[in-house]
């Protein structure tokens, strides 16, 4: 696979089967993820964004619906925490190793405790960011799990 990124390499590496989906990112929309599920076709339910948030001082990673709000006080409870917030971008790029608008749960340069929406299990195949702007895998919800070490939680406002 010549675009390979290192979240493509890393579910290759864990034996996890997906699809790439490309887009046209657009820098410019104002609600990024909702951009990607129209330009994809997808329903924004089975389309996810990668977040990344600080609990109590410590970095994590969050996936959640592209439309849905994120509940800082379920991350925190989620991850056994008694706060959080979102990381500053400089910081997630740093800890990441990708881009503001192409972050991937998977293959981050360094890995961090993950929790993924349980509105996941509930959809056929869930739609990620696969570690560049414009750049997205399919993948059941199980295996997004499986790859992450995620945990499954209630995130949403």
């Amino acid at each position: 696979m010549s675009k390979a990124t290192p979240a493509t390499t890393a579910l290759e590496k864990a034996g996890v089967t997906f699809d790439v989906v490309e887009y046209e990112y657009d820098p410019t929309a104002a609600q990024t993820g909702n951009h990607a599920a129209a330009a994809i076709g997808e329903a924004p339910e089975r389309v996810f964004k990668t977040l990344m948030v600080m609990v109590d001082g410590r970095p994590a990673c969050v996936v959640v619906p592209v439309a849905a709000t994120l509940s800082m006080k379920k991350v925190a409870a989620a991850f056994g925490g008694k706060s959080a917030e979102m990381m500053q971008p400089a910081a997630a790029e740093r800890s990441t190793g990708f881009r503001v608008g192409g972050i991937s749960p998977f293959g981050q340069r360094r890995r961090v405790r993950t929790a993924l929406a349980r509105e996941a299990l509930a959809q056929p195949s869930v739609v990620i960011n696969g570690g560049k702007r414009g750049y997205l895998v399919r993948l059941s919800a199980a295996d997004a799990v499986a790859a992450t070490g995620a945990i499954t939680a209630d995130l949403l406002a």
